[in-house]
């Protein structure tokens, strides 16, 4: 994953919320060190989620689709939203989203910011509610991501990525 973006990361940067990145004291930390304010990091958050630039087109990119997952709220076992993500060399996170309740499918949008490997997008048109996790956390099994809804309110979820179908007269 480091090799296909532009920047080319010499390593990867796995951001494990709860573990190397947690909340204490209104306050976020990466290991022992103090980044900033909790209000602060969800700013930042929806600012990389917002940077996206306006004249991409799906036609121009070049994609690396990073897998299908399933989005699961803390506690629950049945999974009703759906994420399908790709990621451009340049960082524009693009897919989409599929909620199997209301049947509603909507367009993910995104950046990863080429310094943090912070990935952060936004679902359809609402831009308060951002979703958030380190780049190389989506080419991973499972994953925790941080859904801030605004700057006040900030979740912890799961990303569990799906099986890829077999397709049809592969013999398996």
């Amino acid at each position: 994953m480091t090799g296909w973006f532009v920047w080319s990361w010499s390593n990867p940067v796995y951001f494990d919320y709860g573990g190397n990145v947690y909340y204490q004291d209104n306050s976020v930390y990466y290991g022992d060190t103090q980044v900033c304010s909790s209000t602060t990091y969800a700013e930042q958050a929806t600012e990389l989620a917002a940077s996206t630039p306006e004249d991409v087109t799906n036609d121009d990119v070049e994609w690396l689709p990073l897998g299908v997952f399933a989005l699961l709220k803390e506690d629950q076992e049945d999974p009703t939203m759906l994420l399908e993500l790709a990621v451009s060399k340049e960082g524009v996170i693009g897919g989409t989203y599929q909620n199997t309740v209301t049947d509603s499918a909507l367009t993910v949008e995104g950046m990863v910011d080429k310094k943090s490997q912070r990935a952060a997008w936004t679902i359809g048109e609402n831009r308060n509610t951002v979703m958030e996790t380190g780049v190389y956390n989506l080419t991973q099994e499972e994953t925790t991501v941080l859904v801030h809804f605004g700057t006040d309110q900030t979740q912890q979820w799961l990303l569990v990525r799906l099986e890829e179908p077999e397709s049809e007269g592969s013999g398996s």
